[in-house]
């Protein structure tokens, strides 16, 4: 194998399981906005206090305990706040445990790094799979010191971890520290607080199946009429029966109106929230439910009316068509997208060249894009590509885990299935076996629409590899046409020709060595592998 890892085998990635659509509160008048910062305030002070009790009982939380947080927060509330509340406290305090466990992982990857690196005599140069030697004494030196810190770090986050200490932020670590920041943010001191408080506010409820319209807390009729139940304290603001209070908005989802409207009909279960976006002055607010499990297409499926390969760069996606045999048809295409900005901006770009990917994939008639698993985990530590900034900026800076996520809901919505593919070699091979026989005056390839070609091929379950090219006339037998496509099952579609006639079955040639020795096969077969993507909050954070 010369070195090569195995490959994992293809798969399909399991659909979304959950949907969010999201609409605009408009024309509030001046007391709805005071109702909703109340309400928002007082929810969210309880909801600190929640976080700082779960935080405070560690890895010692049990039903018990639970129970008696819920407790306390339903005498200065309701049963149904404080099971939201709480349960939204959970999922935190999780989410901050997955993240001490990233960055534990992320210090032991430096640590082993630097340890290797110190190890190799200076200037020894590395290989793929890890780094050499470090170029002078001074930085063999610095890079010693580093190692101590990075070690202390690790023990205080491991001890951190088998006590069950986490530290969460509400509102945001990163706006936390703009406070000290502000002129460099543009920002005021009031703009600031009014952010921060912002984002410290909790006005949701989750959805109750059996109740009417699907939630009892903030509740949506299908004429879009926003009502909210307010907490014992603030009962006195409501304007309608039973302690509600009414906004002078309507709602009317754009998107998935149709299926939203299905839903609170039959009084199935709805999520709302309601947020106010500072930067613009505008009130949001957005519905989520569940979706039931959807058994995925077999990949036998998937294959059968070809496949979109599309390679994930910097800048752009490379995609390329290919048939059922796996041969490419038409030209290359590019979807450019800029990552540079805001996340909002990002967000956008990205969005916007994933529909026209799928879009393009619609009109081609395919059932599957194909796609590489990318995961650049081990990859984004310092102390493997240190003097490589613009590198590891370059990793850091590519979405993979949202692009997977939004990838998955929106060719779900066209129709379209996503089949993973181990990303090795494919760049590699790819530019060798296709990018030159594909370029012609008319048509440039680049070294990623080849990479295209060779995740199309893999998730299809054909090598990257083109088959040999025969030999000249001169040689052993006559040229014959032997690039065309071979079904997977041909087992010696990359072999040697037959032998020739000049000696008798199973025996040796007249020279006694063989015409034609055989080419080292780069093909890596595939390994049987029961992966699949895992949608994790981690990507969802803000």
């Amino acid at each position: 194998m010369g070195g090569l890892r195995r490959l994992t085998a293809s798969f399909v990635v399991s659909g979304p399981c959950g949907v969010a659509v999201r609409d605009r509160l408009k024309h509030l008048t001046p007391q709805d906005e005071r109702v909703l910062r109340a309400v928002g305030a007082h929810q969210g002070t309880l909801a600190s206090r929640d976080l700082k009790t779960r935080c405070a009982d560690g890895l010692e939380h049990s039903g018990d305990t639970w129970a008696a947080r819920k407790r306390d927060l339903t005498g200065v509330s309701s049963s149904r706040i404080a099971g939201a509340i709480t349960k939204a406290t959970h999922d935190q305090w999780a989410l901050a445990r997955r993240c001490q466990a990233a960055h534990i992982q992320k210090l032991e990857a430096g640590i082993k790094t630097l340890r290797h690196r110190l190890s190799l005599p200076l200037g020894e140069k590395g290989t793929k799979r890890a780094a050499g030697g470090y170029r002078s004494k001074n930085e063999w030196f610095r890079k010693s010191r580093r190692l101590g810190p990075l070690e202390a770090r690790h023990a205080a986050a491991v001890a951190d971890w088998q006590a069950g200490r986490v530290r969460v932020v509400r509102g945001g670590k990163r706006l936390l520290s703009t406070r000290h920041h502000l002129t460099e943010a543009r920002l005021t001191e009031d703009q600031w607080r009014e952010r921060w408080e912002a984002e410290r506010w909790f006005i949701a409820a989750d959805g109750e199946s059996g109740k009417r319209f699907g939630n009892e807390m903030i509740r949506v009729t299908p004429d879009g009429e926003v009502s909210i139940k307010l907490p014992a304290p603030l009962a006195h603001l409501a304007n309608a029966r039973h302690g509600r209070y009414t906004l002078t908005s309507t709602v009317a989802f754009a998107h998935r109106g149709a299926e939203w409207a299905d839903r609170i009909t039959v009084n199935r279960a709805v999520a709302y929230r309601i947020h106010l976006d500072t930067e613009r002055d505008r009130w949001y607010l957005t519905a989520s439910w569940q979706r039931p499990a959807v058994q995925t297409i077999p990949l036998e499926t998937a294959r059968a009316r070809g496949m979109i390969g599309v390679d994930t760069n910097a800048d752009h996606f490379a995609a390329y068509h290919l048939d059922q045999r796996g041969n490419p048809i038409g030209g290359p295409h590019r979807f450019g997208y800029d990552l540079s900005g805001t996340t909002t901006h990002r967000d956008a770009q990205i969005r916007h060249a994933l529909t026209r990917l799928i879009n393009w994939a619609v009109r081609a008639g395919v059932a599957a894009i194909g796609i590489e698993d990318l995961d650049f985990t081990p990859e984004k530590t310092r102390e493997k590509h240190g003097r490589r900034k613009r590198f590891r900026q370059l990793i850091s800076g590519m979405p993979t885990g949202k692009l997977k996520a939004r990838l998955v809901s929106m060719a779900a919505e066209q129709g379209l299935s996503v089949v993973a593919v181990d990303p090795a070699y494919t760049s590699l091979w790819g530019a060798q076996h296709w990018q030159k026989p594909l370029t012609t005056p008319h048509r440039k390839m680049s070294r990623h629409d080849a990479a295209g070609i060779a995740i199309g091929r893999r998730a299809l379950g054909y090598p990257v590899r083109r088959r040999t090219a025969p030999p000249p006339h001169d040689r052993s037998d006559r040229a014959g046409h032997r690039t065309a496509q071979a079904g997977p099952g041909d087992r010696g579609r990359e072999g040697t020709r037959p032998p020739t006639t000049d000696r008798p079955p199973g025996g040796p040639s007249p020279s006694g060595k063989r015409k034609r020795e055989p080419s080292a096969s780069e093909t890596v077969w595939d390994a049987p592998s029961a992966q699949q993507w895992v949608h994790d909050s981690l990507m969802h954070t803000g």
